[in-house]
């Protein structure tokens, strides 16, 4: 890549700049960015019931991301004081080589691609753990967990990564923000299989499917 390709994030999205970074950098708050991104809107209740916290503890937190930007109330839905929240749409591209090396920084980033690492990991154990027995055989039928092992220089993962943004853009980009009957939750890393929470859910209203990237890798909206 040229130096002009270099200065664009990979993936469409908001780049997370230092202040954005440290207000994320909460194990709760990467948390509920997740559920609202897989789920779609909550309120702080049904946030603190499903990731066994108190309801003052996410709204203090929803809070907190309101004002940076992540996450946003929902007009016209709640009752009296309910408040209901949904994602800020579009991605989340953190690309560490972009902010300073001081120590804070560092923590702060790890603490965030530690968090969506677990949460990514939480799904897919749950999907290999239950999935056989409480999936009809054609969803069962349609995932993937694909693994490929592969010798490369760096010219040529770059390669394999720009093809693999391409895919994204070109294929999965159109199915962003749709919510049809039948459709349930979804989560491509390139495993690709049905998020086994709430399978008897049905989909929430305006929902915005998501998925939550890694170190330098955008959260697709």
């Amino acid at each position: 890549m040229d130096a002009d390709e270099q200065q664009e994030p990979r993936y469409p999205g908001r780049t997370l700049d230092l202040e954005s970074l440290k207000a994320l950098a909460h194990p709760l708050r990467v948390k509920i960015v997740d559920v609202l991104s897989t789920y779609g809107p909550a309120t702080a209740s049904t946030l603190a019931e499903r990731l066994g916290e108190s309801s003052g503890a996410t709204s203090y937190h929803l809070r907190q991301l309101e004002r940076h930007g992540f996450v946003r109330e929902v007009e016209g839905r709640g009752v009296g004081r309910e408040r209901w929240w949904e994602r800020v749409p579009g991605g989340l591209n953190l690309n560490v080589t972009e902010l300073d090396d001081s120590p804070a920084t560092r923590a702060a980033s790890k603490l965030v691609s530690r968090q969506w690492k677990q949460n990514r990991d939480q799904v897919l154990d749950d999907f290999v753990e239950r999935g056989a027995e409480e999936l009809p055989e054609t969803w069962l039928g349609a995932s993937t967990l694909s693994t490929m092992n592969l010798r490369l220089t760096e010219e040529q993962l770059s390669a394999v990564v720009e093809a693999w943004e391409r895919f994204v853009v070109e294929q999965l980009d159109p199915y962003r923000g749709q919510d049809l009957p039948g459709s349930r939750p979804v989560q491509v890393h390139f495993n690709a299989f049905p998020v086994m929470d709430g399978v008897e859910t049905p989909p929430a209203e305006n929902a915005v499917p998501d998925a939550t990237g890694g170190p330098s890798r955008e959260a697709g909206s």
